[in-house]
């Protein structure tokens, strides 16, 4: 390592020597502007009609050969690469003798004319080059790359530069974003804002971030899910709404769990669950469809089918299917807790049925869950802004989106009744003061919001780093994530 970094010091002093020699011949070294008319695949996907004429174009340095008189380099902008051609008598000695010290990393600006050379590469004859940017580091060697994954992140930058993948999984990424707005927008649902900093965390169970506003001195948190503002808005008369927006939760980094992601989610008035579990299914059809050439496909290996019907399956009769456990034929929390026994789960003492439930679904139904299935039937307590199932109150009408064994979707039938909400709370509130740091806190201006009425509504939250992960075959989140929470480092 020490000698790595050695290395580095003496190829930035021999960079940083450049640098004062361009002063000295009065050449700035980091431009204002550079108006450039064309982009790399441009050039190599119009040839025809571009072969002869002049064009501008900018770019970094990726690659570069030295013949004598004579100069190629690989230019690289965001569309791609290009090769220019850089002759002594074209471009005079003096301006030659200074592209004979540019480095790989420098950005640099060319006019020329198009042309094919006679290895049949398309490339630029350059008439003028002018320097944009000195790079003073040296990028990672080009054969091996930049592979480190921890560098990869802490240096997306970097990770930019040296892989042109990752540039790709960015792009797309956008356009999924892009394509899930165009979705809704076209379905007559309007885009809002809510605050990112919060008096009263909720809409989901998960530990806040918290910090201090010194002019109020009172506690705020950073926001762990949209739901309850956007449900403020429903009361307040907008019938359609949703927000695409950042979410924080104190937890557990892994390849699925990033302390800061992005959610979106959307509410729709006079709606239930089975309408959003329809438009969750429309909506991500639409997505794919933009994105992706067909409706199906490889994940990490799995082949996975977005086409119509995607299967639904009460979680009840999925831990059946999958866990051979009938709870129908399971009436108290005592006897689910002797089958959670059974079955290796480590439960709390006073653990509820509908905990158990959720336990098992998870340990063993959720891995097997590889195409897109809908889970409906989520128990009461874990789903405390859910309306209970009409026909079984233990039960809410709920469900969740499942694909390669990962929620990728929540959405639920809102609660709207005050009593019943007000309730709730108060359950969550006992499950804090027992120590569940995760619960629920009372939110008395969302209980009167519901007192002053709230229409039927079907809500639902996706998760756009899962969904981006699946459609760009990205392994972790971090891969989707441009910057995502790292450790600072020690040294």
């Amino acid at each position: 390592m020490e000698n790595n970094l050695e290395n580095v010091n003496e190829l930035m002093r021999v960079r940083l020597d450049k640098l004062e020699k361009l002063s000295h011949q009065g050449i700035e070294p980091y431009a204002d502007r550079y108006l450039r008319t064309h982009m790399s695949s441009e050039i190599i996907d119009n040839f025809p009609e571009l072969e002869g004429q002049q064009v501008s174009i900018a770019g970094r340095i990726m690659s570069k050969r030295d013949q004598g008189k004579t100069i190629f380099i690989h230019v690289q902008d965001m569309a791609g690469r290009i090769q220019a051609y850089i002759r002594m008598d074209a471009v005079g000695e003096e301006v030659f003798q200074i592209v004979s010290t540019h480095d790989i990393g420098d950005i640099v600006g060319i006019k020329g004319t198009v042309f094919r050379t006679q290895k049949g590469e398309i490339s630029v004859r350059v008439s003028e080059i002018t320097l944009l940017s000195k790079s003073l580091r040296p990028l990672p060697e080009k054969f091996h790359g930049l592979t480190n994954v921890e560098t990869r992140y802490r240096q997306r930058y970097l990770d930019l530069i040296m892989n042109t993948e990752v540039r790709e999984t960015f792009v797309t990424r956008s356009k999924i974003i892009r394509a899930m707005r165009e979705y809704l927008e076209n379905n007559g649902f309007l885009e809002v804002e809510t605050p990112t900093l919060i008096s009263i965390p909720g809409g989901a169970t998960a530990r806040p971030f918290v910090t201090h506003h010194n002019t109020l001195d009172m506690d705020l948190y950073l926001r762990i899910a949209l739901e309850l503002p956007l449900k403020r808005l429903i009361v307040g008369g907008f019938e359609k709404v949703f927000e695409i927006g950042r979410n924080f939760r104190n937890e557990g980094i892994s390849i699925k769990h990033n302390p800061e992601f992005t959610m979106m989610e959307l509410y729709q008035a006079y709606a239930n669950y089975e309408d959003i579990m329809d438009l969750m299914e429309e909506m991500v059809i639409h997505i794919v469809g933009k994105v992706n050439n067909g409706l199906e496909i490889e994940y990490q290996g799995e082949k996975i089918n977005f086409a119509k019907p995607w299967r639904r399956l009460s979680m009840i009769d999925a831990i059946k299917e999958y866990a051979d456990v009938d709870f129908k034929e399971i009436s108290t929390d005592e006897e689910a807790r002797k089958v959670a026994v059974a079955k290796g789960l480590t439960i709390k003492k006073d653990d509820s049925k509908g905990k158990i439930i959720n336990a098992i679904f998870e340990e063993y139904v959720e891995p097997k869950l590889i195409q897109p299935t809908f889970i409906i039937g989520h128990p009461v307590e874990i789903s405390p802004l859910a309306k209970r199932n009409a026909l079984n109150p233990e039960f809410t009408d709920r469900f969740e989106v499942f694909i390669y064994g990962r929620e990728t979707a929540n959405a639920f039938s809102e609660l709207n009744d005050p009593i019943d909400q007000r309730g709730r709370f108060e359950k969550q509130v006992a499950e804090r003061e027992k120590g569940d740091d995760e619960a629920h806190m009372m939110d008395e201006d969302f209980v009167q919001a519901l007192e002053y009425g709230l229409p039927p509504t079907g809500g639902l939250g996706v998760g756009i780093d899962r969904l981006v992960m699946l459609l760009t075959d990205s392994a972790s989140i971090r891969d989707v994530i441009l910057f995502p929470t790292m450790k600072p480092r020690e040294d």
